[in-house]
């Protein structure tokens, strides 16, 4: 039972919870104490609440789980997990995720409720309607982003990032869509709000998004005011412009896409890229 319910809670998920942790990072307040604990904390409480977000979906979904090929095997559409139970699972996360919340900071916990909601929209109507999914895809990394400026007292931190995180956002989430498109034209069960989409079209998106991710971290820089003064962070961006590539060619030329903590899990080279980057990054900030 105890491994059913964390299957249903889909720990894999939790890395999206790293774009919490921008606010610290790109405000340089890696080396506060207060700072790294409301984050880590705030990354904590976010991972509770997703996880009662897929319990939920996954109680709605049953009968469908029930007759996908791979979902079948989801522990509530197997029977694994009784749906009275995982009910019980999702309040009791719900129990401990919120008062945390609340307890980090007031704004935090409205995000974390406005995240948790519109979710459950997304589940039960938005996720149908066609450019609307991959917006709203999109909007829950910002949030994210958000809600970690919360829990740091934030004195630098630059408007650019919400707006590079946005376009990166959406593509992470139209590469989703094309997976998810590309599976269905090989008779795979999908959603049906594919119906709405086609490979070209996403492809467009992709390129676009592509594009703006590059020249917005571009712009952030050369043109955020916390950076250092000698623009090191610009030697920052080959790293950004390989990682958008390589997913780019892993989505249309490998054809491997789907949830994207999957790709970056799986792809060495990517992984690299996110490594050299990381590093790059602290020791722009940290060390010069």
């Amino acid at each position: 039972m105890l491994r059913a319910t964390l299957k249903t809670m889909r720990p894999k998920q939790w890395a999206k919870n790293v774009f919490l942790f921008a606010a610290m990072i790109f405000d340089r307040k890696l080396t506060n104490p207060e700072a790294a604990l409301n984050t880590l904390l705030g990354a904590a409480a976010f991972s509770l609440i997703a996880s009662v977000v897929y319990i939920i979906n996954d109680i709605a979904d049953v009968e469908a789980d029930r007759r996908h090929p791979t979902k079948r095997e989801r522990p509530i559409a197997a029977g694994k997990l009784p749906i009275p139970v995982a009910w019980g699972v999702a309040l009791l996360l719900l129990v401990i995720a919120f008062p945390v919340a609340y307890w980090l900071s007031p704004a935090f916990a409205f995000l974390a409720l406005f995240y948790l909601l519109l979710n459950l929209i997304y589940s039960a109507w938005l996720k149908h309607v066609v450019l609307l999914d991959i917006i709203v895809l999109a909007s829950f990394y910002v949030l994210r982003v958000a809600a970690g400026v919360t829990l740091v007292d934030v004195q630098r931190f630059s408007p650019w990032i919400y707006i590079f995180t946005t376009f990166l956002a959406l593509l992470i989430g139209t590469g989703k869509r094309r997976a998810e498109l590309s599976a269905q034209a090989e008779g795979v069960n999908a959603r049906r709000v594919l119906d709405g989409y086609t490979l070209e079209f996403l492809d467009q998106i992709i390129a676009l998004a592509s594009g703006l991710t590059i020249i917005t971290y571009s712009l952030y820089t050369f043109s955020a005011p916390n950076l250092p003064e000698n623009h090191a962070m610009m030697f920052t961006i080959p790293f950004v412009l390989y990682g958008v590539f390589r997913y780019q060619y892993l989505l249309q030329v490998k054809d491997i896409g789907g949830a994207p903590e999957d790709v970056v899990l799986s792809d060495r080279p990517l992984q690299a890229a996110v490594f050299l980057y990381g590093l790059t990054v602290l020791v722009i900030f940290y060390i010069f």
